[in-house]
């Protein structure tokens, strides 16, 4: 830095430290940005302006906070709670910054938290204490495609605060970032796809700035070219002092260009990265990819030789040139002949992104709409008809067991005779109703839904004590298993050839097995119920429907919005009752050809032995699809990023409570890094948001209700006494079915708590030697359903997606979270059969294949060619 100032430029000092895991480094980064402030100042005394000139616009110390290094659990749902946290962190820093006379420049880092950030700083320099200040600044990147609406926000709130304040215009260091993930959940891409459309939108912005000195100081970051010499040539236009804004570029990038700019009397600032050696690496890797891209400037001039008149082009001319990014690309279909598979495709549905306003509105509306129509009666659907009973299932809001979501009618014995019947008579015309027609409906029925989406969420949240973006996503799964299913029925609905054979034709096809029974949990309430019902749906099958007591009222959702889509009468029947009594009834049920099953390892094995007895006057032998538990493992390898495995961990561990059948509830840490990981486990898991899922940003919410209550609390008694009680958080709600987040270390894969299923907010930490006993500990149990793996090491991470038994094994990621057709869900050994939801051989379980074989020569005469494909057998059965 004194060699800058030396050399007549200046620095920004940048401390590195991004996305914190816990509020302890939240803090300890509060407090490094109070020290470098008091180093920096001591430094500098004595610094002068090396231009002499404007010189009240630009302080000496210069500081780049990171945002999201001041709290560890921001959350784009709920950007108000993210500034009552991070105001007082800021403060501080503030008030030392301005009695140093430094200026303090908000960085802007994922789109995630832009919104909340813009807002933290209009609400933070809007205050009386800091209204007049005008060396603070903000980030604007354009790479995103409403930068300009944000700028003109900061210019309207400028003029109306009354004070000077500055603007870095950047093109934006995250755009690989923001392409995957907006691609991963199917979001509208939130930066421009061509680098010329950021170059010409920088351009853009810089006019707004300029144009805007009074109020505006523009600091341009920036190693283009083009882009500086736009910003000066127009400066020059405007007739604004060439110390009026500065250009700031990397530490250690670019000289030749910065020592002419400084040269032609320009102010110069190097932004200078100041931190630890591990974070700074990955600072600078990923400012190398950046500016060594294919499309970056330094690369095209430097390695490339591009020439001075091609890197000098108006961007505007560079994007009339090429395809202006769209964000999915169109496939079309000529329609499906005899010779061709269906030609339709599938997407899955875009997750609701809580980054933006609107959506934060809607799920507030929705959850104000929903909470007065809580309490309502709901009857049975059998046959087309609502049929009422005697006796009820109250489901109540484990958030607040006062709270009756509904009284949903109790079928017992004599409802599910009913309901049998029902379904085996319309079997006959449901079965030889067109695949395409069946197709329909469950498409209807996904529009439906997301008609509906907010509103079912927001029962969601009432009923199972979902947070909002685990609402949402059941409901999109929902969504995409009526999708899906329809898209793979089209694939397997026509009878397809099995071999030319001159002379024959042999077709293959597919008959729904007769009346499905299917039973679903509640940690899943609409897409687990949806996706089995579906399933059967499709193929043919009639349905008799029993949703989880916990979660009727969901299901009652889902029969009415199937009723809505055109379902026939008796082809679904909605039964919810009690499981032991009418459940039990049906499994053994003659008349139940197929039984879709999701739930605990006890009562599927129970289903299981029972389906395997032939009673008497029984047509089918029962076909049993069950998917049960797991005691999931996550291994942390000694090269992993702990930044990255310590928030999918807690994530995966902590979501939802724990209540996922795919959660983590054993962690392996390998001894080499094990004492670091476990002490940022142990504040992460600390910095957790507990509370009513009603809130935006909550993370942790009550379990499902008071039986489970009781049984986890009993199963953290025996942890306590096998093993070392490490971290139990102390503040929850007293009022609903809360289980404090808690995590035991020193556990021996063979006790209680590290075998058997627990399903709350319980993970059992253990230390592995090596890879060999991390994968030992993990295969140990008699579950196989999903797995994670962390490692930077690529030949460990090929050991770990060969050995590690389990149905999902997920590499540097969290373990939960399936998406309807990526990731085909579904385990093996006491996690169930082998059956892989959302998979493209999932349809495979509800029917029975048939093949029809046709000689068809003709007095030695025979078809040279026979169709691939053939119209579907619709004939009576």
């Amino acid at each position: 830095m004194s060699r800058g100032s030396a050399a007549s430029s200046c620095d920004a000092v940048d401390l590195l430290g991004e996305a914190v895991v816990s509020e302890q480094e939240a803090n300890e980064y509060a407090s490094r940005c109070l020290e470098l402030l008091d180093h920096l100042g001591r430094e500098t005394r004595g610094w002068t302006d090396p231009l002499g000139k404007n010189t009240e616009l630009f302080p000496v110390v210069n500081l780049s906070v990171k945002i999201s290094a001041l709290y560890s659990q921001m959350n784009p749902a709920d950007p108000a709670d993210s500034i009552i946290h991070l105001a007082p962190k800021l403060r501080p820093i503030l008030r030392r910054a301005r009695d140093l006379g430094a200026f303090v420049n908000f960085d802007m880092e994922g789109y995630a938290h832009k919104n909340a950030t813009l807002e933290l700083f209009r609400t933070l320099f809007t205050e009386t204490e800091f209204r007049d200040w005008p060396h603070v600044g903000i980030v604007i990147q354009a790479y995103l495609r409403d930068a300009e609406n944000d700028l003109l926000d900061l210019l309207d709130w400028g003029r109306a605060r009354g004070t000077r304040f500055a603007v870095r215009l950047v093109k934006g260091a995250y755009w690989d970032f923001e392409k995957i993930k907006s691609r991963q959940n199917g979001w509208a891409c939130p930066v421009f796809l061509q680098k010329p459309e950021s170059d010409l939108n920088f351009e853009l912005l810089t006019r707004i700035l300029l144009e805007n000195e009074s109020t505006i100081t523009a600091a341009f970051g920036s190693h283009n070219v083009r882009s500086i010499a736009h910003a000066q040539a127009l400066a020059e236009q405007l007739g604004i002092d060439r110390t009026r804004f500065e250009f700031q570029l990397l530490y250690g990038m670019a000289g030749p260009v910065k020592r002419a700019l400084v040269e032609m009397g320009y102010r110069v600032r190097e932004y200078c990265p100041v931190g630890e050696l591990l974070p700074g690496m990955s600072y600078l890797v990923r400012r190398l990819l950046e500016n060594t891209s294919n499309e970056g400037f330094l690369r095209a001039k430097f390695s490339e030789k591009v020439s001075e008149d091609e890197l000098l082009r108006n961007p505007a001319d560079l994007i009339s040139q090429g395809p202006n990014g769209a964000r999915h690309v169109e496939v079309s279909s000529d329609g499906a002949s005899l010779d061709t598979p269906a030609g339709d495709t599938y997407e899955n549905a875009p997750l609701v992104n809580f980054v933006y306003e609107q959506n934060q509105d809607r799920m507030q509306e929705a959850l104000a709409r929903v909470r007065p129509q809580l309490g309502q009666k709901y009857p049975l659907v059998i046959n087309g008809e609502r049929v009422w009973t005697d006796k009820t299932i109250a489901s109540i809001n484990p958030s607040s067991p006062d709270d009756v979501v509904g009284h949903v009618a109790e079928a017992g014995i004599p409802e599910a005779e009913r309901a049998v019947k029902a379904a085996r008579d319309a079997f006959e015309k449901w079965s030889r109703t067109s695949f395409e027609t069946r197709c329909r409906l469950l498409e209807r029925a996904a529009d439906i839904m997301h008609r509906r989406r907010f509103e079912l969420s927001a029962l969601e949240v009432f009923e199972v004590g979902k947070a909002w973006a685990e609402a949402d996503g059941d409901i999109r799964e929902a969504m995409d298993f009526c999708r899906f299913y329809a898209h793979q029925m089209r694939l397997i609905g026509r009878p397809r050839l099995t071999q030319h054979v001159l002379g024959e034709e042999s077709y293959q096809h597919y008959w729904p097995r007769g009346v499905a029974m299917i039973i679903a949990p509640w940690n899943f309430p609409m897409a687990i119920l949806c996706g089995m019902t579906t399933a059967a749906l499709v193929t043919g099958n009639t349905v008799i429907m029993k949703p989880a007591e916990q979660s009727a009222v969901i299901g009652a959702m889902l029969m009415e919005i199937f009723e809505e889509a055109g379902v026939p009468p008796g082809v679904l029947n909605y039964l919810p009752g009690k499981g032991s009594v009418m459940g039990a009834h049906l499994v053994d049920h003659k008349d139940i050809d197929l039984i879709a099953f999701t739930g605990s390892r006890e009562v599927g094995l129970r289903i299981w032995e029972s389906a395997g007895k032939t009673r008497e006057g029984q047509r089918e032998l029962k076909r049993v699809i069950c998917e049960m538990g797991g005691k999931n493992a996550v291994i942390i390898d000694a090269d992993a990023d702990l930044d990255e495995a310590i928030v999918d961990t807690i994530y995966s561990a902590f979501g939802y409570q724990g209540q996922k059948c795919s959660a983590c509830s054993r962690l392996i840490i390998l001894e080499e890094i094990y004492p670091r990981a476990i002490e940022r486990l142990l504040n992460a898991a600390a910095s957790l948001r507990v509370g009513n899922p009603e809130e935006p940003g909550i993370t942790v919410g009550p379990v499902i209700d008071r039986t489970a209550h009781k049984r986890i609390l009993e199963y953290i008694d025996i942890g306590k006494n096998e093993s070392r009680l490490a971290f139990q958080r102390a503040d929850v709600p007293q009022k609903g079915f809360f289980i404090p987040p808690t995590i035991f270390t020193n556990v021996s894969p063979k006790t209680r708590i590290a075998c058997e299923e627990i399903f709350g907010p319980v993970l059992s930490v253990m230390k592995a030697r090596d890879l060999d006993e991390a994968f030992e500990i993990a295969n140990s149990t008699e579950f196989a359903l999903t797995a994670g793996f962390f490692s930077r090491s690529p030949a460990n991470i090929e050991r770990a997606k060969a050995e590690i038994v389990a149905g999902n094994v997920y590499v540097n990621r969290s373990c939960t979270g399936a998406v309807v057709g990526r990731h085909p869900f579904g385990g093996f050994k006491m996690s169930g059969g082998g059956t892989k939801a959302g998979g493209a051989d999932y349809l495979l379980q509800f029917v029975a294949p048939r093949v029809v074989t046709e000689n068809i020569t003709r007095h030695g005469f025979a078809p040279e060619t026979t169709p691939l494909y053939r119209d579907e057998f619709l004939g009576p059965r």
